[in-house]
């Protein structure tokens, strides 16, 4: 429903724009009867302009912004050289970059910013060596106008900085809220569940392995036997997550470790693991490396970090995990080589029930999102399809 209202409010501005567009092309233009040169290739501009701007919302990707923005640079540059009896044109070419604003695009918004500083001391180098007759208005004080338009980019540049602050701030609000709600949920869930499942699992499991001791069933049959107690106990592990995520935390005890020893240990464990797959675990550690953490619960978390990177990575391919102090940080860095999510993917990571396994639940890496937040560290994944992934931890330094 918000997606369709933001829709029809985007349609409606830029109808409003292209009405403006096709107003100033009609009436009262002192070129209107002409149709030479300039009347074509403002009308023509116009309609480029007018059709990237309904493009937008059916294929919104960075390629049409930064073309939109592209092509109205030119068009309001073109009105301020094709018809320069209107002062009004200059006015525009100040506020040019205020379009980048409407797509929250960082990288579009300083783009824009610099193409029209670099456009306009072309167009003044331009008045004042060549046809600075033509523009008495901006000729008459043209250290003044230059001044004025710098001011414009700077009130431009505030207006940008503070509303993308602002938008940031929403958007982690809004990502922490829906982790509560996702935490909320998931709690509830397992605490109605899993105890009531658990019960009749250990009650089957039970008679499964007195079943296994008894020398009246034949080896086939005792190894199918082991088959279901292996997937009871896999059944156990997946509710066992469950009441980990379900159980609130009483006390936070925390205690000095070193991240090194706990690295050492983590990849002498999965060493065995990583071997099954034919990968081997590289470990790089430099300088003194210590937090403020649990022991078992930072390796709770290295332990699903580095079987994940070894089971997204192919066969016979390397898992380097490194450990380093940065400043106030110590940053912990688990790398694989192997297919590498997508950015839809990434952010869906630590939901529950999302999982890029076949039999995952998601709920290993929603702990391990709980744990480093726990210890107000900060997990950060980057990640492309075919290249790989790298998670980034970090926590602060003692």
């Amino acid at each position: 429903m918000k997606e369709t209202t933001n829709k029809k409010i985007y349609y409606i501005v830029a109808w409003i724009i292209i009405v403006i567009m096709l107003s100033g092309l009609f009436i009262d233009n002192p070129r209107l009867g002409e149709h030479g040169f300039v009347y074509v290739t403002h009308s023509i501009q116009v309609l480029i302009l007018s059709v990237c701007l309904l493009l937008y919302p059916k294929n919104g990707t960075a390629f049409l912004r930064w073309t939109i923005m592209t092509v109205a640079s030119v068009y309001f540059y073109t009105l301020f050289l094709f018809y320069p009896e209107t002062s009004s044109t200059f006015v525009f070419l100040c506020f040019i970059p205020a379009l980048a604003i409407l797509y929250f695009d960082t990288m579009l918004f300083y783009f824009s910013l610099l193409l029209n500083f670099l456009s306009i001391v072309i167009i003044f180098a331009y008045i004042l060596l060549i046809e600075g007759l033509q523009y008495p208005y901006v000729e008459e004080d043209l250290i003044g106008n230059f001044f004025n338009f710098i001011a414009s980019q700077i009130i431009v540049y505030f207006i940008f900085y503070l509303t993308n602050g602002r938008m940031k701030k929403q958007q982690i609000y809004y990502e922490q809220i829906q982790h509560s709600e996702r935490l909320k949920t998931t709690g509830q869930l397992a605490a109605a569940v899993a105890h009531e499942i658990r019960n009749p699992l250990t009650v089957v499991k039970g008679f499964l392995q007195f079943f296994e001791q008894d020398s009246a069933f034949s080896d086939e049959r005792k190894g199918q036997i082991t088959l279901m107690i292996d997937e009871l106990d896999t059944a156990e592990e997946v509710i066992s997550q469950f009441l980990t995520v379900a159980k609130p935390d009483r006390e936070n005890v925390t205690e000095y470790v070193d991240v090194r020893a706990v690295l050492k240990s983590v990849t002498d464990l999965l060493h065995s693991y990583g071997l099954l797959h034919d990968n081997r675990i590289a470990l790089e550690v430099t300088g003194d490396c210590t937090i403020a953490a649990n022991n078992i619960e930072l390796k709770q978390l290295l332990i699903n970090l580095i079987k994940n990177a070894i089971e997204a990575s192919n066969i016979g391919e390397q898992v380097l995990v490194t450990a380093g102090r940065e400043q106030d940080f110590v940053v912990i860095s688990v790398i694989d080589y192997g297919r590498g999510m997508t950015e839809a993917e990434v952010a869906s990571l630590g939901t529950p029930f999302y999982s890029l396994k076949s039999k995952g639940t998601g709920l290993g890496m929603m702990i391990c999102f709980n744990i480093v937040e726990k210890f107000k560290g900060t997990i950060d994944f980057q990640s492309s399809i075919g290249h790989g992934t790298t998670i980034t931890i970090r926590f602060p330094a003692t």
